[in-house]
């Protein structure tokens, strides 16, 4: 088997290497899954939720060599300290709510009839992670899957292959069976095969359209269930009564963050025209503040994109957009540490149109276009001239202008005031090619369990 190897954007060394899995321990591994699960499932529910926080507790143990490792793979600065307050608290409010959510729905208890809807564990839950935010991500299935009662079988994405070892070492050692949850190393042909053999009972699937597209056809005919987070162009709308320095805050923030490499990092951002000149002044500002670097400098707000290849996606957006006519408004000379390789200089794009493809596909990079609007209408018809449907971030002084013009827009999730978040008690879900299914709140455990009725007369 060819090993795959992890490239830091560090520093463009090999940081981790590992070899796949062969067919005949794939298909074992799957297997010892299957048999695994049943007693798991049969283990009281508050022993599987101590456990699954024991192993959360575990993992926060091992924090500094977590965020260190972060930074090799995938280029996060060390100063943001990981993914673990979303960790927390998404961890604590799906155990908290798992004995109301998991609990039968009784339909009637009497002396002729006990009727009553449960919940049933899936079976074995294979969850195919994204690298940008490895352990939220991961966590956002791992955590209901396991409580419900369901085997977990756990790939990660090459760029962040560490990241699934860190927690089979922080849930093995809380005491999950190893065979209930293995992080395993797959290639591509050994996961389609699996698919196609109906090895797993529900699929969990974060990263591209196509491959969303290439998990649903290995699954053509299984009638295996899926949930697919997908590609995002995340929109932002800045009205004329908007708290302009709020929203040049947090707009920037969620276009910038991470590198730009956020499922609902804000890609395309339309403003009043009462307010563009002064919106646009002052995101230059705050962008050129930034400090583009070594991610264990503590002084680098901004750290190397992923990979490379992922950094010219962006490169060449841009490139095209300014030969279409687009402005760029940041000089990237004021970050000496582009390289032209993995480090990239923050771009803030005006002049912008929709017939250019920074504007229309998922850069996923630290780059965004602003355009001006004189209309709700017009600003509704730019936000849903997408083939995504993430997130959409609305600024406003008005709960119902939110609310009116959300039920408007074509997205999983309508923020007021805000951006680029999880509230754990909200379903995250999306549209049109951003995909389907939904993580989180009492609807994430609905997506790895099964209805089951139970209709019992007395005669």
């Amino acid at each position: 088997m060819t090993a795959i190897k992890l490239i830091s954007p560090v520093d463009g060394s090999v940081y981790a290497e590992r070899t796949p899995l062969a067919p005949d321990a794939a298909r074992s591994m799957a297997a010892r899954a299957k048999v695994a699960q049943k007693g798991w499932a049969a283990r009281p529910l508050r022993e599987r939720i101590a456990l699954v926080r024991q192993g959360v507790a575990n993992l926060n143990a091992m924090k500094d060599r977590v965020v260190e490792e972060l930074a090799w793979q995938m280029g996060r600065p060390t100063r943001f300290g990981g993914e673990f307050g979303g960790v927390n608290a998404r961890t604590d409010y799906m155990a908290e709510i798992a004995e109301q959510t998991l609990a039968p729905v009784i339909i009637e208890d009497s002396d002729k009839f006990r009727r009553y809807l449960a919940r049933e564990a899936l079976g074995v839950v294979f969850i195919v992670a994204p690298w940008n935010y490895p352990y939220l991500t991961a966590l956002n299935t791992l955590v209901p899957a396991l409580i419900a009662g369901n085997a977990v079988i756990l790939k990660h994405a090459s760029q962040t292959l560490l990241v699934g070892e860190r927690l089979a070492d922080a849930f093995h050692a809380a005491g999950v069976p190893a065979d209930v949850f293995q992080n395993v190393v797959l290639d591509h042909g050994a996961t389609e095969s699996l698919i196609g053999a109906r090895a797993f009972d529900f699929v969990n699937f974060t990263g591209s359209v196509g491959g969303g597209q290439a998990m649903e056809r290995a699954a053509a005919g299984t009638f295996t269930p899926m949930g697919l987070e997908l590609g995002g162009k995340d929109p932002g709308y800045v009205r004329a009564d908007a708290n302009l320095e709020a929203a040049v805050d947090t707009l920037m923030d969620g276009a910038m963050f991470n590198s730009g490499q956020c499922c609902c990092g804000i890609e395309r951002i339309y403003v009043h025209e009462s307010l563009f000149d002064a919106f646009v002044e002052k995101s230059v500002a705050w962008v050129n503040a930034l400090k583009l670097g070594n991610p264990f400098d503590a002084a680098s707000t901004l750290g190397p994109m992923a990979n490379k290849r992922f950094a010219k996606v962006v490169r060449d957006q841009i490139a095209e957009a300014v030969a279409q006519g687009a402005k760029p408004l940041i000089d990237p000379a004021h970050f000496p540490a582009d390289d032209g390789g993995a480090y990239l200089a923050p771009q803030i794009l005006v002049n912008v149109t929709h017939g250019m493809r920074v504007m229309m596909e998922e850069s996923f990079g630290p780059v965004v276009g602003i355009m001006k609007v004189s209309s709700d209408e017009e600003a509704l018809r730019l936000m849903n001239d997408s083939p995504y449907g993430l997130t959409a971030s609305i600024w406003t002084q008005d709960y119902d202008t939110a609310a009116a013009l959300g039920a408007q827009i074509q997205t999983g999730t309508v923020f007021m005031n805000r951006a680029d978040y999880l509230d754990p008690a909200l379903c995250w879900t999306g549209c049109k090619d951003t995909g389907r299914g939904g993580s989180l709140s009492f609807l994430g455990f609905h997506s790895v369990t099964r209805p089951k009725s139970y209709h019992l007369k007395k005669v």
